[in-house]
């Protein structure tokens, strides 16, 4: 998978639904501003638990979302790695098959930068 490609395409296509269904997004991304807002956990560690999500829900675009935003909060390829590591073992073959693709994600994009 390219996955700069792949982003690009995902982003095209959220933005065409986004113009069709402007209520939704605006809600999804009020709730995505709740979520993330500061707290008693960092952004990072929301953003390993969303990867976590991502990966057990076999999410491609999530993955790719959320390795972008690790890599803007500083996660290192070893922070990632023992994420990934949990992840595979809380979901078993399909999660290590994801697992790989987060990897390789976090990879292309951390060489883009």
């Amino acid at each position: 998978m390219d996955w700069t490609e792949f982003m690009t395409g995902i982003e095209a296509d959220i933005a065409t639904f986004a113009r069709e269904a402007p209520d939704t997004m605006k809600g999804f991304g009020t709730m995505g501003a709740a979520a993330k807002s500061s707290g008693a956990l960092d952004a990072k560690t929301k953003e390993i638990m969303a990867l976590g999500i991502a990966i057990a829900t076999r999410c491609d675009s999530c993955i790719g979302f959320h390795i972008r935003a690790l890599i803007r909060l500083g996660t290192t390829r070893k922070e990632l790695c023992e994420a990934l590591a949990m992840a595979s073992y809380m979901g078993g073959g399909p999660s290590i098959a994801y697992s790989a693709k987060a990897l390789k994600a976090f990879d292309t994009f951390s060489s883009a930068d």
